[in-house]
């Protein structure tokens, strides 16, 4: 190995734990949000607020921090908004009502989006047309990894600690990341002048690919915000009342697959095909969706115990949710690094593109379903029952990749699947 592979690696290996700090955060949300759901006794349409503020907040960055990165140097934007990450998670130790809480989470939105965009960008830029499938399938499997460790770390830790203790923990995480990007992480000389989101907009790919996206945000909205509500809100708002770490093994059981299977399988599909894998990873996210609201009378019809030892009350409808929960993540490590890579092609395919700025665009594409969505699925947990938002989900799931394969058949032939 080279000493210019040996610096490329190490670069990758600090913005790895750039995502993983990023993802820690939002996964100890997660896990948290039904327990302040309970807390502050909020109501179902306060709940999709939680999420939707959040969504909001993003949308309203996305476009200045995709550009900034390729207009300014990556490194600086990525440390002014790990500093922003520290100073909002030591605020989330003032909330004491729903409103304080929907502005700070908003807040938060602003942190994810820009680790999130700015990590993926470099990661784009640093691999080669050949491995970025396989490259950015590595960085989802560090977020993944953080995801996991977020989430058992807060099931165990916030029955004996509570609140506070585990935000000033993600404070502390937050300084230490912004110390390994400004010691190890290069300045960014890639320079994008101009608005490299106008061109873009015209590009023909990423449109196909946008029509399958704007529906499929949705469905993933829905079904990710909604299973560990549904494993941890009480009983009397319509859900299966587990206790925290179950809801914690829930969540893990997505994050764990993704985790292991994501960089084989971006490498697949950066040898086979990445729209193929796009649209099998989308169908079947849609057929598990629907099945998650039959998991408490598939654990009964099983006879499954509703209490386990060092556990505690996880309901006879743990284990088949687990295992749903589980094939979500297999779903999305076809998917995930699949798509991601087809719309860093595209922002690197010449001078007056940027890959920020291409990220960018995939997620303003995912925001109005992502921002609509928690009020839709609050509205339904609040009338009809939770169980509606998995029917929504899974059937816009369908309809999303659908879509997808009549615009792309239509557009690029029928061997398009198999050729992008």
């Amino acid at each position: 190995m080279t000493a210019t592979d040996t610096g490329r690696r190490t670069q990758f290996l600090a913005l790895h734990l750039v995502r993983f700090a990023g993802r820690f955060g939002f996964s100890a949300l997660v896990v948290l949000l039904p327990y302040y759901v309970n807390r502050l006794d909020a109501s179902g349409l306060t709940t999709g607020l939680f999420y939707t503020g959040f969504t909001a907040a993003q949308l309203v960055a996305v476009v200045p921090i995709a550009w900034a990165g390729d207009r300014y140097d990556k490194r600086l934007v990525l440390l002014g908004a790990l500093g922003f990450g520290g100073v909002v998670y030591a605020l989330f130790t003032l909330v004491e009502t729903p409103a304080a809480l929907v502005g700070i989470r908003a807040l938060q939105g602003i942190v994810v989006v820009a680790v999130s965009l700015l990590t993926l960008a470099f990661v784009g830029e640093l691999a080669t047309p050949e491995t970025r499938a396989n490259e950015i399938g590595k960085s989802n499997a560090a977020r993944f990894a953080a995801a996991i460790a977020g989430s058992i770390a807060v099931g165990l830790l916030y029955p004996v600690v509570g609140f506070a203790p585990i935000f000033w923990i993600l404070v502390a995480f937050y300084a230490v990341t912004f110390l390994a990007v400004v010691f190890v992480l290069q300045s960014d000389t890639t320079t994008i002048r101009g608005f490299p989101f106008s061109g873009l907009a015209f590009n023909e790919r990423i449109r196909t690919l946008s029509v399958f996206r704007a529906q499929y945000a949705v469905a993933v909205t829905l079904v990710r915000t909604w299973v560990p509500l549904f494993a941890g809100v009480v009983a009397a708002r319509g859900g299966l009342g587990m206790v925290t770490l179950a809801v914690s093994l829930v969540v893990v059981a997505e994050k764990l697959m993704n985790l292991v299977l994501q960089p084989a399988i971006g490498s697949l599909s950066d040898r086979y095909g990445r729209a193929l894998f796009v649209f099998i990873g989308g169908g079947f996210y849609g057929v598990v969706a629907l099945a998650i609201p039959f998991t408490p009378a598939i654990g009964t019809a099983l006879s499954l115990p509703e209490t386990i030892p060092g556990v505690g009350y996880v309901s006879a409808a743990f284990l088949p949710l687990l295992a749903l929960n589980a094939l979500l993540g297999v779903t999305e490590a076809f998917r995930e690094p699949a798509s991601m890579a087809l719309f860093a092609d595209e922002g690197s395919s010449d001078e007056t593109s940027g890959v920020a700025a291409s990220f960018g665009v995939r997620d303003l594409v995912w925001r109005p379903g992502s921002l609509l969505a928690p009020i839709v699925g609050g509205w339904l947990m609040g009338s009809v029952g939770m169980d509606w938002v998995f029917y929504l989900g899974g059937l816009a799931a369908l309809v999303g990749v659908t879509s997808f394969l009549l615009v792309l058949v239509r557009a690029h032939g029928r061997g398009a699947l198999t050729e992008w």
